[in-house]
């Protein structure tokens, strides 16, 4: 290698911010910078269910403009097509597509759609009213930073913290500690969903949850979010003062949950789970995991709109260790990005959860704080836009470190 005269190395680039900085050394003139973006930028795009006609289309103009089509069939008149190819081939075949005799299709807007959605960061729209301004603030910041959501279970059984703060003066005491050391939101919960716990009625739920929400309200700024899939629960938290809902079902499990986040007009953050809490974790299986918890998740948010929520307010969270394997919930992280086609900010909770355990040789709880760390790094940097966290110090500096080298200090 010492006779390599050209010095050669591989750019290593991930952003269009040191694109362009490569560009500005090179003196590569403003007007030429979108030809170059949209020709380094390849993308992985599956589209499912389409009908053989239009699948003959997209792959005869995805390979006229350079892409890769492969084909398989999903039923007798369904085909699953991935694309590989430049955002330029993408654009192109798009375009021809549209130009074709395809019906009332809108397959050239969907794959624009999700390739933007994919390179957009989530924004806070002006025009958005929430009548609780604290998880007004809360949007808006996520277009400039990871929030951390520090965990509070008011339980006596939960799987890291059962029992530490079932006492509400010490849950009270708990949240403001947490605040001190950068927590953004405070998730409160009154009922352990750790995997083959029992439930427990809604009465002892509500008065776990509500005297610590309307305490804490009173002295603190940042937003409360109730974890809890049941509707009159969440409805007496709201009234209490807490602004947002995160709800492990994706408000499947209480049909009457969406009319509550649509009357409150509040934030509300869907779960993927496969099963309750009490048998998710027997023997989970996927045929395509990516695809049927994104497709879960994207049926929550139809689901929300048709009831009246406005989808801006929508977090997804894609549920780690609810109904999945080690092997699952790795994948999840290292795939995340891919739930950015869903165009909603995305939740994370990997917090001491069993898999960084098991993968750390059987370690408890209260050891899994590296595991921790190092699952949180990498799913920011996979475009996590909350990080749900019992470490809440700790992972305030992850979070901002994280961040740094991402977006720049």
């Amino acid at each position: 290698m010492h006779g390599a005269s050209h010095r050669p190395r591989v750019l290593c680039i991930n952003s269009d911010r040191d694109l362009n900085a490569e560009l500005d050394r090179m003196g590569v003139a403003v007007q030429d910078r979108e030809r170059i973006l949209s020709n380094v930028r390849y993308y992985t795009l599956k589209l499912s269910g389409v009908n053989r006609t239009q699948a003959s289309l997209i792959k005869e103009a995805f390979l006229s403009y350079g892409g890769n089509a492969i084909e398989k069939e999903n039923a007798p008149d369904r085909i699953d097509i991935m694309l590989v190819g430049t955002h330029m081939a993408f654009r192109k075949a798009a375009k021809w597509i549209a130009s074709e005799e395809m019906g009332s299709s809108t397959l050239d807007v969907e794959i624009e759609a999700a390739i933007a959605l994919f390179e957009s960061k989530p924004v806070s729209p002006d025009d958005i009213t929430l009548p609780d301004p604290k998880s007004l603030r809360m949007i808006a910041e996520l277009a400039d930073r990871t929030l951390v959501m520090g965990i509070l279970n008011v339980t006596p059984d939960s799987f890291s913290d059962g029992g530490m703060f079932f006492d509400h003066v010490a849950a009270v005491d708990h949240a403001l500690s947490m605040i001190e050391d950068g927590a953004d939101i405070i998730d409160i919960g009154g009922e352990s969903t750790r995997p083959g716990s029992e439930p427990v009625s809604v009465e002892d739920e509500i008065s776990r949850i509500v005297p610590v929400v309307r305490e804490l309200s009173k002295q603190i700024e940042k937003p409360i979010s109730i974890d809890t899939y049941r509707a009159a629960a969440a409805a007496a938290a709201l009234d209490a003062g807490a602004s947002i809902i995160n709800d492990i079902s994706g408000m499947v499990f209480d049909p009457d949950m969406k009319s509550v986040v649509a009357r409150y007009k509040c934030p509300v953050i869907v779960m993927h789970t496969k099963g309750t809490p009490k048998e998710m974790q027997r023997s989970p299986a996927y045929e395509d995991l990516m695809g049927e918890v994104t497709e879960y998740l994207r049926q929550c948010i139809f689901d929300a709109v048709e009831a009246g929520i406005d989808e801006r307010v929508i977090i997804v969270d894609p549920g780690i260790g609810f109904g999945k394997t080690v092997d699952h919930n790795l994948e999840i992280i290292r795939r995340l990005a891919e739930f950015k086609s869903l165009g909603r900010p995305i939740l994370m909770g990997t917090s001491r959860k069993s898999t960084i355990g098991q993968v750390l040789g059987g370690l408890p709880p209260d050891e899994r704080l590296e595991g921790t760390a190092a699952t949180v790094a990498l799913s920011i940097a996979n475009g996590a836009n909350i990080v749900r966290v019992h470490d809440v110090k700790q992972m305030s500096r992850v979070a901002k470190m994280t961040d740094a080298v991402l977006r720049g200090v």
